[in-house]
């Protein structure tokens, strides 16, 4: 399987921002979208790893230094970006860590995979022509809800609850968007997806040594590749699909090929998704500049 399972568009004179994009989904985004033209800048925390990514990447990159776990470093990003941005992809991520806070003092998978994309796409939105694609994960159905009264887990840490909560947040702060870039009158859309089960270096971060060896154990045994996991948020980024629109492997046992799958009916929650929104307002100081 591979990209020419999907039409892929002319992204000539197109600019794409990916997060995370040093490695895993990240770099195989970048490489398709690069090779279909578009100009790829890799936000990532590592520049040095991130030249070295690009070096493998063909066509026309840029490396630009972004620490999701900081909301400085996001302003600043942000702040130096000129002209337009036809793709934001929020792809960046941690998963099932260890308990620990961002410089700004928030849980770590909330602040990384929410938070920091919630404040990096606001300032940013006002260059966004296309779209804001951001990548969830199937284990959002984890969780039933995100309790805005323990927003960094003080009474209780579970890695993988905090992973799914923050995966949650990634399908409701898509859904609001959509919702306001409607409101506003933009043609700019909102979507997601899931790369289903993908061997990355996502995984096997648990600190629990018997816990990471299985993990990668699965990797190789079980999990498609990067490559292909890759797929659905290429197919978000640029297929014909309506605003907050999923995409994610459409076979068993979360491979096959990328089309609109659904999500659970608390990521379909319209007024958990407007106070989330409020929430992460007020976290990030930052809010909807359209």
């Amino acid at each position: 399987m591979s990209e020419k399972n999907v039409h892929l568009p002319d992204l000539g004179g197109r600019t794409a921002v990916i997060t995370g994009a040093n490695s895993g989904l990240g770099l195989e985004t970048a490489k398709v979208l690069a090779g279909r033209g578009a100009r790829v800048v890799l936000a990532v925390r590592d520049t040095v790893k991130g030249d070295e990514a690009a070096q493998g990447i063909p066509g026309q990159t840029e490396v630009r230094r972004l620490d999701l776990a900081d909301l400085s470093s996001v302003r600043a990003f942000a702040e130096d970006w000129e002209g337009d941005l036809h793709l934001l992809i929020n792809n960046a991520g941690v998963m099932a860590i260890p308990r620990s806070s961002t410089v700004d003092g928030f849980e770590t998978q909330f602040g990384v995979n929410h938070l920091g994309h919630f404040a990096l796409t606001n300032r940013l939105l006002e260059h966004v022509t296309g779209r804001v694609v951001t990548v969830s994960s199937g284990l959002h159905a984890s969780v039933r809800g995100i309790h805005s009264e323990d927003v960094n887990l003080e009474q209780g840490y579970s890695p993988y609850r905090a992973y799914g909560r923050s995966k949650l947040a990634n399908l409701l702060f898509t859904l609001e968007l959509q919702r306001r870039l409607e409101e506003a009158g933009s043609s700019v859309l909102a979507t997601a997806a899931h790369p289903g089960y993908a061997a990355t270096n996502l995984q096997g971060r648990t600190g629990k040594a018997l816990e990471d060896r299985f993990m990668r154990m699965l990797n190789k045994v079980i999990a498609q590749s990067a490559a292909a996991g890759a797929l659905p948020t290429i197919y978000a980024a640029t297929q014909d699909v309506p605003g907050a629109a999923y995409a994610g492997p459409t076979g068993m046992f979360g491979t096959g090929a990328p089309g609109l799958v659904g999500r659970s009916g608390a990521a379909k929650d319209a007024d958990a998704a407007r106070r989330l929104w409020e929430l992460s307002e007020e976290a990030t100081g930052t809010s909807f500049p359209l």
